[in-house]
Order: C-alpha cells, then structure tokens, then sequence
C-alpha cells in the first residue's frame, strides 16, 4: 500500500467511504466517528507546532543571501501570491454561486453533530498554545535567526522542522486516507456525499482554469520585463510544470524547474539564487486552490464571507504557508491555523479541506514552480541582466 501514492490512496478512501456509509449500520460509522475525532484532536495539537516549525526557520533562512536581491525576490513573491488568491475570491464570488447551493451542507463550524454521526467517546487533547500565539512566536524566532544569526537557535529550529515533516510524512500523511475514509462514509450516511463529489468537480474545474490564466498573466508580465516571447518562454518551462504534477512537490523540483530557468536565458546566478528561494516563498497556485476550496465550502455550509473578511485570510496565507515541506498537502497543513482562527473551521471542515486541497496538490504545485520561472525572469532584469538569446 505504501508504493501506492497519495492521491490514488485517497481516491480508494473516499470510494470505500462512500460504500461504507452507504451500506454499513451505524456502530460502523460511529466507530470511524470515534477515529477522526482522536486524529482530529492530534491534528488540532499539532497545527501551533507546525506553524512553528515551518515558519520560524523560513523566515530565519531568508536572512541569508544578498540584500537588495534577497528583499526583492521575496516582495514579488509575496506580492504574486496575494494577487493569486485576490483573483481566486474574485473569480470564486461571481462563479461558486451559480452552482453552488448555498447552505447545502449541514456542517456548521458551530454544531458539526447536527449532521453527522458523533463518536462513541472523545480524547481531548489540549494545545500547548493557540495558532496565533503560534503564529507570533514563530515571527520572534525567524527573525531573531535572520538577525543575529545564532547557530544554536538555528540547528535546533532545523531539527525541530525535520521532526514536525517526520510526523507529517510518518503518522499524519499515511493515517490521512483512514481520516478521509471516515469523514466521507460519515457525510454518505447523513446524505450529504452526493452534493460534495457533484459540485466539487466544477470547483476543481474552475481552479485549474485559474491557474493557467494566473501563469499567462505572469508570463505576459515577465516576458514584457524580459524582452522576451512570453508564450515561448511559458513552453520553456513546460517540463518543471509536468514534473511538479508528478512530485507535488516544489522542493522535489527544483533540479527540473533551475534547469528550465537557464534555458530561458536568465542569468545562471540569478537561476541559482532565485528558484530555491522561489521554491519555499512563491505559493500562487496554493493559495488560488486553498482560497477557492474555503469559499466553496463556507458557501456549502451557509458560512458567510466578504472581501473584507477574505484578504486579512490571504495576506496571512502568503506567511504561514512561507517553507510549507516538500511533501504532498505541505500547504495546506501550514494552512490549517489561519482557516481554523480566522474562519472558524471545525475539525470536519478542516479535514474537508486538506481532502480538496490534496485531491488537486499536483496542480496548484504545479502552478508554483511554473510561475518561479515568470519571477526570476523579473529579478534577472531587476539585477541589470539581459536575457541571453536561449529561449
């Protein structure tokens, strides 16, 4: 099972889910019940040290490198992937409502048992600090590293990250698929699985529409920057873009997309500095999927948003999810505090969402390190540097 990926995996858990809730009695789904909300809680535990241990050493990295360069790099990526989830709440205010029932869930973040079949008992497992706390400390630790550059500080936040991927890619990641199974044979006996797979398809449907309109967008911009054929440069980056579908991983694709990057002609320095930076900071399809993906379920649940409410959601994705890990749902993991505190997910409808996001991961990764290509084209010219006649 373990050579099975990720994706395949889930696939199998919401089909057997399905089944389950469909024809099995009660004390079945209740006993699944009883699972997810034990995982549910270990989830909610161990979101604050996610936010830690992914955010902290982020920030603390981005204190190497070359100032001017460095700061520019990291504001075009920032800006990118606000612009991306600006044009997600935008696209998805005018599209969702026309094939989205709203209110068509009953899984309200205030009474989740309304609808669903509760667990034979709950293990509460309190947090060692609230997501925002966590949030806060994460700041003073990333740029305290950044700034005084402690070694000490430094290894320890390193190791502490390479334990909290562990945890990730060791328990959360393989029990995921068993989480997923029980949430949808849970949402299948309460009669709502047929509203999630009917409407969820023209969700997806409409994100990957968005990604590739967003990387046109961009490779307009860093091909009129450039002084190169925007389109010609796009299909130079092809391969990244089918790498990353395969990966669903940034990190996991950087050899393929620093190569692409030196055929378009950018600078082989800027290459080298720029992608592996990009790789960790640039999450514009990420935050397309995951913004699109929240819409549509508050819009299901009868949850209300504005723009107001939705850009403070994300200008703190474009943070938190700042070195999301190399492996598949890295985002919307590091994602799950801003929607837990700022639009008041529950444990099912966070769970709901790392099932979307990670149904679609390959995609949204995709976008990403498609558009590092668009912005190192930028920062080659930002640096004085003419686009060597490659591409």
């Amino acid at each position: 099972m373990s050579k099975i990926g990720l994706l395949p995996r889930l696939i199998i858990a919401i089909s057997l889910g399905i089944l389950i809730g469909a024809v099995s009695p009660e004390w079945i789904v209740k006993l699944l019940a009883t699972f997810n909300s034990i995982f549910g809680s270990f989830l909610g535990f161990i979101i604050p040290l996610i936010i830690i241990g992914f955010v902290a050493p982020g920030i603390g990295a981005l204190g190497k490198g070359a100032g001017k360069l460095l700061g520019f790099t990291t504001g075009i990526a920032y800006l990118s992937t606000i612009v991306a989830g600006v044009l997600a709440f935008f696209v998805g205010s005018s599209l969702f409502p026309s094939f989205l029932a709203n209110g068509s869930l009953s899984m309200k973040a205030e009474n989740p048992e309304d609808a669903l079949v509760g667990p034979f008992f709950k293990l509460e497992i309190p947090e060692i600090m609230g997501v925002m706390s966590a949030l806060v400390l994460a700041f003073l630790i990333g740029i305290g590293i950044a700034v005084i550059q402690g070694d000490t500080i430094k290894r320890f936040m390193g190791e502490f990250q390479l334990i909290i991927e562990k945890v990730i890619t060791a328990v959360i990641i393989p029990l995921l698929p068993v989480h997923i199974l029980g949430i949808f044979a849970n949402m299948t006996y309460a009669g709502q699985v047929a509203t999630i797979l009917s409407v969820f398809a023209k969700v997806f449907a409409v994100i990957i529409a968005l990604h590739l309109c967003y990387l046109v967008v961009l490779y307009l911009i860093g091909g009129t920057v450039a002084g190169g054929n925007p389109f010609k440069l796009m299909k130079t980056m092809g391969p990244a873009y089918f790498t990353a579908l395969g990966t669903q991983s940034s990190a996991a694709t950087i050899p393929v997309t620093l190569r692409q990057s030196k055929k378009t002609g950018v600078n082989e320095g800027i290459a080298e500095f720029g992608i592996p930076l990009l790789a960790t900071i640039h999450l514009s399809g990420s935050t397309i999927t995951i913004v699109s993906c929240s819409m549509a379920v508050m819009l299901l649940n009868d949850m209300p948003f504005t723009f107001s409410s939705m850009i403070p959601v994300i200008l703190m994705l474009g943070i938190t999810m700042v070195a999301a890990p190399g492996v598949p749902g890295g985002a919307i993991m590091a994602a799950l505090g801003v929607l837990q505190t700022m639009l008041g997910f529950n444990e099912t409808l966070l769970s709901l969402m790392i099932a979307l996001y990670i149904a679609q991961d390959s995609f949204g990764t995709a976008a990403n390190v498609t558009g590092d290509g668009a912005l190192t084209l930028m920062l080659n010219r930002m640096s004085k540097h003419e686009l060597k006649q490659t591409a």
